[in-house]
């Protein structure tokens, strides 16, 4: 061959080469992300012996161009209950799958477990990964591990019955106008930021001595036995007359929680009797903007804020109950007190106390002032009528206001047992015999021990012995 004819070769070789290359159309991946049909999936079928079921998750690409996903992943890897099966392949981990401008796939989700007599968790979860163009986003996955009654962002009326614990994923909702009944020896668990949730309708807790209805969270292990903040609590908003009697709530973030009040109900928003509220993340009983809350026998300590809040006025009677801080990170007051509160537009809002009373009560803790009141009334156009009358109460400063008679200042109330939250006493006491029976009731004839009250009765939750 000449050196002219290959060189002619070549040249034409390399010009249908590049001419090929240039009609080669370049594939360009889309630089968004997924959408999914819903940011959780939750397997409600209650497992009483080994259980399966599937269900199906729909990934989305709503972008006009071809989307890779880089990584599917079910994080809680070989060791989960949980199996995929994703674009026709079973497994726990996949790569580099080409999803078509605005299209589909499923995702089928599987899971098995073996419940052991109350072993397994109330709620098993884990998540699926995924990660498209560096970013990383999460499907919660979530099945009910024991045999119960589980309320899944759902409504509820009638009555709860006790047979099986009742469990609470997201919010269990009262709805305006209904009725909500609660048993005494209920057991309500509540995962991480579920509510109670009372919306403008009614919420009975019907516990009894030795019998109470008891509200926690939902990790049974010994470690969580102790730990606040594993919940939110029971809210209620612009609630109808609602009562709780013999309740135990425990290691929440707020024990109960009172947004404004139904403007139709001139009673109470709430009755609260024989209840005890201990160790939340911040509030015990938490009245905002304008609830009305009456509470008798009731023992509130170790929240980590407030065992009673008031903000932005409302009305409160609470008589012989013990308001204790002794939490131990608490920076504040066992009782703050308010009537008005700044917004997150600056604005200060106000609203009247036209109740404002605690008597036979112990207001102490750790702090050297445990109870803090401040109000405002600009123009004197808000009523602000307080009595604390017949309590022990620890402040540095001793006010001069007529509201406070008969009070005990910054003496020791000689609880049992500080280190083991006993809040008995002795005949040594100084509340021993220190109440006023003018406000003597019918709930409060029986102390929180159901121990009969004698005259002269003694201040707090617990006559001594």
């Amino acid at each position: 061959m000449s050196k002219q004819l290959f060189s002619f070769i070549l040249s034409l070789g390399i010009l249908f080469g590049f001419s090929f290359s240039g009609c080669k159309k370049s594939l360009t991946f889309s630089k968004e992300n997924l959408t999914f049909s819903t940011d959780t999936v939750v397997f409600d079928t209650v497992f009483t012996t080994i259980g399966s079921t599937t269900k199906r998750l729909k990934i989305y690409n709503p972008s006009k161009s071809t989307l890779k996903v880089d990584e599917v992943e079910l994080v809680g890897g070989t060791n989960s209950p949980f199996r995929l099966n994703f674009d026709g392949e079973k497994g726990i981990y996949f790569q580099d799958v080409e999803m078509e401008k605005n299209d589909s796939l499923f995702i089928f989700i599987e899971v098995t477990l073996s419940v052991n007599n109350g072993i397994q968790p109330l709620i098993v979860e884990d998540k699926i990964r995924f990660r498209t163009n560096g970013k990383d986003q999460f499907v919660q996955l979530a099945v009910w591990g024991q045999d119960a009654y589980f309320h899944y962002n759902d409504l509820n009326t009638g009555i709860w019955s006790n047979d099986k614990p009742h469990v609470i994923y997201g919010y269990a909702a009262v709805d305006s106008a209904q009725t909500l009944t609660i048993q005494q020896d209920t057991k309500i668990y509540l995962h991480k930021d579920a509510i109670l949730y009372n919306y403008k309708g009614t919420l009975n807790i019907n516990g009894t001595k030795d019998h109470e209805v008891i509200l926690q969270g939902d990790r049974l292990e010994n470690y969580y036995l102790d730990q606040a903040g594993q919940f939110y609590g029971i809210y209620m908003q612009e609630a109808r007359p609602s009562k709780i009697s013999y309740a135990i709530i425990k290691n929440g973030t707020a024990g109960i929680h009172l947004f404004s009040e139904d403007s139709s109900n001139p009673a109470y928003t709430l009755e609260l009797d024989n209840t005890t509220i201990f160790n939340n993340s911040r509030y015990g009983v938490f009245i905002y903007s304008g609830a009305k809350v009456k509470a008798e026998n009731c023992l509130i300590y170790k929240n980590q804020s407030y065992a009673l809040l008031v903000l932005e006025g409302g009305d409160f009677n609470f008589n012989y109950c013990n308001l204790l801080g002794y939490a131990a990170t608490d920076q504040v007051p066992a009782v703050g007190i308010s009537n008005f509160f700044k917004n997150s537009q600056g604005v200060l809002n106000y609203k009247s106390i036209n109740e404002g009373t605690i008597t036979n009560s112990v207001i102490n803790g750790n702090q050297a002032t445990e109870l803090i009141i401040n109000t405002q009334n600009p123009g004197g156009t808000y009523t602000l009528n307080f009595l604390f009358k017949n309590n022990l109460i620890r402040s540095e400063v001793i006010p001069t206001n007529s509201y406070f008679q008969n009070i005990l200042w910054n003496q020791n109330p000689m609880f049992a047992d500080l280190n083991n939250d006993d809040f008995h006493i002795s005949s040594s006491s100084p509340l021993n015999g220190a109440a006023d029976a003018s406000f003597f009731s019918t709930i409060v004839f029986k102390d929180l021990d159901e121990i009969v009250r004698t005259s002269p009765e003694d201040i707090g939750v617990y006559e001594s012995n």
